[in-house]
């Protein structure tokens, strides 16, 4: 079971720093991360995801392998290699891992302009060590599924943050 994160911060920036303190967190086996995605409140109204992994190449590689396999079985490799790679694209553009996308960006619509929503889908983690290394960098908890104990010491901690003066 997993359990969704999301924390609002003042930038992109911001939130952008915070997913890569966590990838590093991951990369030390604290943290395992399903899926890790900022969602951005656009000068237009609209919602900009910035997605951790992009669909898109993957399925086009993919579909250009099997593309190449098909036509080599039937003769015709240009044509097999071509309708491989945009059906893999498109395979991969429209697949939609970890995260809804939907509902972040439902989510989302009420951050401020400019504001970014960082949203974490965690398989597991030794949160008391994760806690110690993102406490500084404050944001608001905006929705969480870990249990009452665990979103009191995440939302203590982040607010302890916001209180200290900057230095």
């Amino acid at each position: 079971m997993s359990d969704l994160v999301a924390i609002v911060y003042p930038s992109e920036a911001k939130a952008e720093e915070v997913r890569q303190r966590l990838l590093k967190l991951q990369k030390e086996n604290l943290i395992t991360i399903t899926d890790a995605v900022i969602a951005v409140k656009t000068d237009s109204g609209g919602v900009k995801l910035n997605q951790l992994v992009n669909a898109t190449p993957v399925g086009a590689m993919t579909g250009s392998f099997w593309g190449l396999l098909i036509a080599v079985l039937i003769l015709h490799p240009i044509l097999g290699v071509a309708v491989g790679v945009a059906s893999g694209a498109f395979g991969g553009a429209s697949s939609d891992f970890g995260i809804d996308d939907s509902f972040m960006k439902e989510l989302s619509t009420g951050l401020q302009t400019g504001n970014a929503a960082l949203f974490v889908l965690i398989r597991n983690m030794t949160a008391d060590k994760v806690l110690k290394e993102i406490k500084d960098t404050g944001g608001i908890v905006l929705k969480t599924s870990l249990d009452e104990t665990k979103e009191k010491a995440l939302r203590d901690a982040l607010a302890s943050a916001a209180e200290r003066p900057a230095a």
